[in-house]
């Protein structure tokens, strides 16, 4: 290894910045690492694996971040960051591990973000390049870290990216690129909305096709246009484009006037379903997919755990898992959603950690929807507050109390639905944990 080189200096030493040390070291290019806490989990397994690597601990050294060749930032720390600041204002090159893998990939890129359902359409997409033969990756914000991915024999990239992600992103050049929906989200990080919404858009930096929810105004491209874009949403289709066309009693699928798919064929349900199948529909196009292939995933695709997953039925009530709902527009979708689907009461468990958000954003839905609304956590106060002439509000002592009650006011025909609209790290170490928890109360009775 060259040492009188300049070092990447990566910032954060979590499962991203863990990856970007693994990546540099195997290239044999110098690297240093900081992190703002005193220990994380993977110091160990840096000093073990590279033992040449130096590790800075309890804040950011500054005067190595002036020194660097260029620095990688985890997304958990905003460019806000003082000493951030202080190496940007300095000409040094501050990149996401994002903008890294888009340096380092071979392949076209297929690149999602959104304020909900990234996770869905990227898994839907991921699979049905892979039923189409293609060697794909997928991973970024869902599961596998980006630099865990570059392999030199991958034929396509399905990347899910948050905003936080974006930030330091400023050339994706991805073959397709979509916003899927932007609603009221990490406030608590950005200065605005508008900021929070911009950060996303970055995605369409460079991007040849850009695919856009025609339900969503905020999901056309604000700041780069891409050379083609493709519509979809919930209407009947542009001539081009994705939608919904009614032929005689059924709704089908469609791609301008041509009928795809018997909507009652897809195993995923509501109209947020949908929607997402047709926005990977649009995607899985414009990245060269052939349409059989992407219908025969549509058929058999199950949705994923903690996304509006249908736990069980008990005594006549359906329980429904949707712990990913860790923001408002989460949780509306998921209402409208489901909502015109369940024939009896529908008591939502709402709560944790706000995030500063605007619950009432929730109140036509609720007032639609829901029957009984049973609040929790941190931010209950304010969710009862903000939803009060909306629904019948029921206070609850803790989780499993929320649980409880919700179970006790269902009744045969009626639908219990964790969609918390909050984060859940007052209670919980991640929304999974949530879900599970919950899919575990649900077994139990």
């Amino acid at each position: 290894m060259n040492q009188s080189a300049k070092p990447v200096v990566v910032v954060g030493l979590g499962k991203t910045g863990y990856s970007v040390v693994a990546f540099f070291a195997a290239r044999q290019i110098p690297v240093v690492v900081m992190d703002t806490r005193d220990t994380t989990p993977f110091v160990q397994q840096v000093k073990q694996n590279f033992p040449h690597v130096d590790v800075i601990l309890g804040g950011l050294d500054e005067t190595q971040l002036l020194q660097a060749s260029f620095v990688v930032v985890s997304p958990g720390l905003p460019l806000a960051t003082k000493e951030i600041k202080a190496a940007i204002k300095s000409g040094i090159d501050v990149k996401s591990d994002i903008q890294v893998f888009a340096e380092y990939a071979k392949a076209p890129i297929v690149a999602i973000t959104g304020s909900n359902a990234k996770s869905t359409v990227t898994s839907l997409v991921g699979l049905m390049a892979q039923e189409a033969g293609l060697n794909t990756a997928i991973g970024g914000n869902l599961g596998t870290p980006a630099l865990e991915l570059i392999h030199d024999d991958v034929e396509l990239y399905v990347m899910e990216l948050s905003s936080f992600q974006l930030e330091a992103t400023p050339n994706l050049n991805a073959k397709v690129a979509t916003v899927l929906n932007i609603s009221p989200d990490h406030l608590d990080r950005y200065e605005s909305y508008e900021a929070y919404y911009q950060s996303k858009h970055v995605i369409f930096n460079g991007s040849e096709w850009g695919v856009v929810n025609l339900d969503d105004d905020l999901s056309s491209p604000l700041m780069q246009k891409p050379k083609h874009l493709v519509g979809f949403g919930l209407n009947k289709p542009q001539e081009n484009g994705f939608g919904l066309i009614e032929h005689g009693d059924k709704l089908f699928l469609a791609k301008g006037d041509e009928l795809l798919l018997d909507c009652a064929e897809l195993k995923i349900k509501g109209s947020h379903n949908r929607s997402n199948a047709l926005a990977a529909l649009a995607l899985g196009e414009c990245a060269g997919l052939p349409m059989q292939s992407m219908l025969n995933t549509l058929k058999h695709f199950p949705g994923l755990a903690h996304r509006c997953q249908w736990v069980g039925q008990h005594q006549g009530v359906d329980f429904y898992n949707d712990s990913k709902g860790t923001n408002v527009g989460a949780t509306l979708a998921a209402l409208e959603g489901l909502g015109p689907d369940i024939q009896g009461n529908l008591i939502l468990m709402l709560g944790g950690v706000g995030k500063d958000a605007d619950f009432g954003f929730l109140s036509k839905a609720v007032e639609q929807y829901v029957q009984h609304l049973v609040v929790y956590g941190q931010d209950k106060n304010a969710i009862a507050q903000a939803l009060k002439d909306r629904s019948q509000i029921h206070m609850a002592d803790s989780f499993e109390d929320a649980f409880e009650q919700a179970k006790s006011i269902a009744e045969g025909g009626d639908a219990v639905v964790l969609s918390p609209a909050c984060a859940s790290f007052d209670m919980f170490n991640s929304f999974e944990h949530r879900g599970d928890t919950f899919v575990q109360l649900v077994e139990g009775l």
